[in-house]
């Protein structure tokens, strides 16, 4: 591996191949919420995706043709949030993912695009992830998945090197990981690697179905150690078995020191202690494109508390990006220029 990033392939046999080519006091700031930026970077480690983003107006014409604007684009929850805490000013932003070699070199090239720098690991046996993003053209620009996670989830405790937190103030993981044994492995790992060296950990649920597959009691043990939890509503609810948004971030903030909920066009929560310590309002947008918005929240509160804010001012920086965000079709920002 070089200080560049890039891509290396993996050997058939499973070998590792990881790359190289080119103070918010009211909500109780602690190292949990405050980094400064001259600390170090940020790493994530997560799924990298091709999505296909079919925009229809109305419903799907089942057994015939539904007219639709179709696009393909760069993706993933992983990349997506570490390409938006590069666009909202962090300034070392690192990505270790895995993809097929069918997709390799183009995935690279949007992400030091967006001013990331890849650890992209390249599996010979399966393809690159790709997610069908089917997104209603109304109003709410609702949008439903149907997704393959391919070679996105075949990161293993192989493709981990603790080298890989040199210089890092924050470890980021993607809840996708824990939907796959190699991959939830290398949570494991990670987590354990980061608590060694007093890295703070972050960790977003990522899909309130494959939750609901997993348990959330078994969701719950595997994220123990986590510092900062970002779910969703429906996902804080899911692990909570609360049908109340802010019960549920408070809930959960008994078991992770610092929960922030994300509430859609409702804002978000900080929760901490049992407590639901701020409430922060969304930012009006006219959306398009909802897809990759809790991805652009993460991103921006990321970038945020590494510059030395708090939960609540993060949480703001966090939901303006979520509404730029969703006047855009596909996650991920505009590229420089």
């Amino acid at each position: 591996m070089t200080a560049g990033g890039g891509v290396e392939p993996r050997g058939g046999t499973g070998s590792r191949g990881r790359g190289s080519a080119t103070g918010d006091s009211a909500v109780g700031d602690s190292t949990v919420g405050t980094r400064s930026a001259a600390a170090g970077g940020l790493l994530v480690v997560g799924d990298v995706i091709t999505d296909v983003v079919a925009r229809h107006r109305g419903p799907l014409a089942a057994g015939t043709d539904t007219a639709a604007s179709i696009r393909t684009v760069a993706g993933g929850a992983g990349a997506n949030v570490a390409c938006w805490a590069a666009h909202r000013g962090a300034a070392d932003v690192r990505l270790l993912g895995c993809v097929g070699a069918d997709a390799a070199a183009w995935h690279e090239r949007e992400l030091v695009a967006q001013g990331v720098r890849p650890q992209l690991v390249v599996d010979p046996l399966a393809p690159t992830g790709t997610v069908i993003c089917m997104v209603d053209g109304g109003a709410s620009a609702e949008r439903t998945f149907l997704t393959d996670s391919g070679a996105a989830l075949r990161l293993g405790p192989a493709d981990w090197s603790d080298a890989l937190l040199d210089g890092v103030a924050r470890l980021h993981l993607s809840g996708y990981l824990l939907f796959s044994e190699p991959s939830r492995d290398l949570v494991g790992v990670a987590l354990k690697a980061a608590r060694a060296r007093g890295v703070p950990v972050s960790l977003d649920p990522a899909s309130a179905g494959f939750l609901a597959e997993l348990g959330a009691e078994r969701f719950l043990s595997l994220v123990e150690g986590v510092d900062v939890l970002l779910p969703s509503r429906d996902e804080a609810c899911l692990l909570t078995g609360l049908a109340d948004g802010a019960e549920a971030a408070a809930e959960l903030s008994r078991r992770v020191p610092l929960v922030v909920a994300k509430q859609g066009h409702q804002g978000a929560l900080v929760a901490r202690s049992g407590k639901v310590r701020a409430r922060v309002p969304a930012v009006p947008a006219t959306a398009r494109d909802t897809t990759g918005a809790g991805d652009a929240f993460t991103g921006a509160f990321l970038a945020a508390l590494l510059a030395g804010a708090g939960p609540r001012d993060a949480a703001a920086e966090g939901c303006r990006a979520g509404a730029r965000a969703v006047e855009r079709v596909g996650g991920r920002p505009p590229g420089p220029g």
